[in-house]
């Protein structure tokens, strides 16, 4: 049987998390560990090692050069990726980026120009692998909701206390991220709603604001940061439904989260990240308003979500389908990125264009 040669570039965390899953028996039948690539050469010969990669290059293009290597996984900061990700589509390699899928809907539509028949695909669909999501999805398209009215998220983390190491440089960093919150943890609240109401919903007006960390806190900011750590948008799609979304991290009140897709005749509560899950259906009444019923419940442990782009990866590239959140449904992300970012700065609504 065919298995994909896989090369990751960039061998950190989640460099790393990315060889875990190519590595791991349950994918023997399907990917080989092909290459490695970092800058610093000394952790591409230590995953070449730990992973049992063919070869280590300290040089991205030396890897793509590589004939072994059928695929690429980028797991890089957002900045550098996009010119690499055009290096490697038209060196004949599939692609899967790392979240956010680009710096900008433009860098997206490079790559689609070069794209051929290989397969692209983002790593924002992590939350989609797990069984609660499955569930969700296939309640959803059975109607039961009715018309859908607003799909929301509301996630705000409290701030802990103050980090003993310094913060990663690039996570905060405009240049070098494309944002902040947004596009850190954002990314996965947006394809995780989009990909349980089907990808029907398409984005046309976006009002956004965006705020940087409170100056209270800034040691847990990189110095010279100077992306957003709370962002709030409403974003009107053309059926009419709404996209309701705010994400924040290291706010001075509790953490509070919710998940929710409402429509006329029901919604659903959910939660999105691994844990003791409950999924709730609350079902118009005519004589009491509404009912409440679980769904569904269970627990669900971490790992999964990193392990799951990954072997989707390899079987859309062995059996011709489209992956969880193609190089498609990542503009659409991206889009909304943009839209976001664009009226915070501006001050007023931004139009997303009808292609969505």
């Amino acid at each position: 049987m065919r298995r994909v040669g896989i090369g990751v570039i960039g061998c950190g965390v989640i460099g790393k998390r990315h060889l875990e899953a190519a590595a791991s028996p349950a994918n023997g039948e399907q990917l080989r560990v092909a290459a490695v690539c970092d800058v610093r050469e000394e952790l591409a010969q230590a995953a070449q090692a730990q992973y049992g990669a063919g070869k280590a290059y300290a040089d991205a293009d030396a890897l793509l050069a590589d004939p072994a290597v059928d695929a690429v996984v980028l797991a890089m900061p957002t900045g550098a990726r996009g010119a690499v990700a055009r290096r490697a589509l038209e060196a004949g390699k599939h692609v899967l980026l790392e979240k956010p899928p680009a710096m900008s809907v433009r860098e997206l539509d490079d790559l689609a120009a070069v794209r051929g028949d290989r397969v692209v695909a983002c790593c924002s669909s992590r939350m989609q692998f797990y069984p609660s999501a499955d569930v969700a999805r296939d309640f959803v398209a059975g109607g039961a909701l009715g018309q859908i009215r607003v799909v929301r998220c509301r996630a705000l983390t409290g701030a802990g206390k103050a980090p003993t190491k310094p913060p990663p440089v690039w996570r905060l960093n405009r240049a070098l991220n494309g944002g902040g919150i947004l596009v850190n943890w954002g990314v996965y609240d947006l394809d995780y709603l989009m990909a349980l109401t089907g990808w029907r919903l398409k984005p046309r007006t976006v009002l956004a604001q965006t705020w940087p960390i409170s100056p209270t806190l800034l040691a847990r900011a990189a110095a010279g940061s100077d992306a957003e750590t709370h962002v709030t948008a409403l974003i009107r799609c053309a059926g009419g439904e709404v996209i309701s979304i705010e994400r924040a991290e290291f706010v001075p009140s509790p953490t509070d989260e919710a998940w929710q897709i409402l429509g006329d005749r029901g919604a659903l509560r959910l939660r999105m990240i691994p844990c003791k899950k409950t999924i709730h259906h609350d079902a118009a009444d005519a004589e009491t308003g509404f009912t409440t019923r679980v769904l569904w419940e269970g627990e669900e442990e971490g790992g999964t979500q990193h392990a799951g782009p990954v072997t989707d990866f390899a079987a859309a590239i062995l059996n011709g389908h489209e992956p969880k959140t193609s190089l498609a449904r990542a503009r659409v992300l991206q889009q909304i990125f943009d839209a976001v970012y664009e009226s915070a700065a501006a001050g007023r609504c931004v139009e997303i264009g009808s292609e969505t």
